[in-house]
């Protein structure tokens, strides 16, 4: 940049000051914004710096509709919402048509498709996923190598004490985020690893080890290519999954290599990469969890080919079958029919009807539950 005019320099400091601007950087000098401010009566109150903003909305997942904002004199646009009832949710502003996320916030929310940050609302006793003073388990961040794929992320949760007792071995909850989410999405907002730290402390869950792989498998399927459950993104990732992931996880980790000490479970399109891979793979898992599952009436079938070739022995092989969805979920007609057939062919299994929609809130509900249930 040194070696440029001085008139292109000067154009090019005027654009990277109006776009922080916009996008609510504090240049020195500027007053003090805290965002987002959790107020005692449970209200929220959200701010951003943009003075040469024209309209600044709210997208917060406790409001229907977007939340208009007001500008006061200094350019910060503000808003107060509530009270909100307790949980985790994420939320961004609209400034002049354009999506950001909060830059006051440092939590944001991992994912493919949109920016959006996190807020949260302590309740009182606290919520499940809230972090409390209990024994917490370590989350790390790995890689691994697919022939096909090159190097893969993946997300690992050791309960409290694994790293001090070398002995004992555990069973293993492979679970699989949603379609645009990362392998960390499942820490970062459904708090996988708080979740499992306050209920093994109680005694309700069993201590386990939690792999939190990503659900695509790119390069080989384009990001752009849709829903995780979309049979080509299946056939990849199951060889990805069973060739490479599987391997890594019982040479590095001290997990136990029984069926029945292997759990899987999925929230939306990785609901759908977990039905395909546990019910077509009964010799491998005898715990499938569908969080909100991907799919298509038309795919039950294909997708559910093992399982439903013989209900008898998948009952027989299975200790638990589980399905959680919420009635405003979009996903909720298609997984009744889902539960239909399911129930026409007599397999076995449980499900949370629960309040809401196709949210991570509904997330955390779902794992807290099947943790309580896994490896009795």
């Amino acid at each position: 940049m040194m070696n440029q005019p001085l008139s292109i320099r000067f154009l090019l400091a005027c654009l990277l000051l109006s776009l922080g601007r916009l996008a609510g950087a504090q240049p020195p000098g500027s007053p003090p914004v805290v965002s987002p401010q959790v107020n005692t009566d449970n209200t929220v109150t959200f701010r951003l710096l943009a003075p040469a903003a024209k309209d600044v909305k709210l997208n917060a997942q406790f409001e229907k509709a977007p939340v208009a904002m007001t500008k006061d004199a200094r350019g910060v646009w503000s808003v107060t919402t509530g009270p909100v009832k307790p949980d985790m949710y994420p939320y961004s502003f609209t400034v002049d048509g354009i999506s950001v996320a909060d830059p006051k916030n440092s939590s944001i929310f991992p994912n493919e498709g949109f920016q959006n940050s996190l807020v949260e609302i302590t309740g009182s006793p606290p919520l499940v996923h809230t972090i409390q003073n209990v024994p917490h388990g370590t989350v790390s961040y790995q890689f691994y190598t697919s022939p096909e794929l090159g190097q893969r992320p993946v997300v690992v949760y050791t309960p409290p004490g694994y790293e001090t007792d070398t002995k004992t071995t555990y069973p293993v909850l492979y679970l699989l985020h949603g379609t645009t989410d990362l392998e960390e999405t499942w820490t970062k907002v459904g708090r996988a690893n708080i979740i499992l730290d306050n209920l093994i402390s109680q005694g309700k869950a069993k201590p386990m080890v939690i792999v939190m792989p990503y659900g695509r498998a790119f390069p080989v399927i384009s990001k752009s290519s849709g829903s995780l459950r979309n049979w080509d993104n299946l056939q990849a990732f199951k060889k990805d999954f069973l060739g490479n992931l599987m391997p890594f996880v019982e040479k590095n980790y001290r997990v136990r290599k029984d069926k029945d000490s292997r759990a899987i479970a999925g929230f939306s399109g990785g609901g759908g990469e977990t039905l395909y891979l546990g019910l077509n793979n009964p010799d491998l898992f005898s715990w499938v969890c569908g969080f909100a599952p991907g799919m298509l009436k038309e795919e039950f079938e294909r997708n559910n080919a093992t399982a439903f070739a013989n209900p008898a022995l998948t009952n027989q092989r299975l200790k638990l079958f589980w399905i959680g969805v919420g009635k405003e979920d979009m996903l909720y007609p298609v997984i009744n029919d889902y539960l239909k057939v399911l129930d026409d062919k007599k397999i076995k299994h449980e499900t949370l009807i629960s309040d809401g929609g196709h949210t991570w809130m509904n997330c955390k509900l779902y794992l807290s539950t099947i943790a309580q249930k896994l490896f009795r």
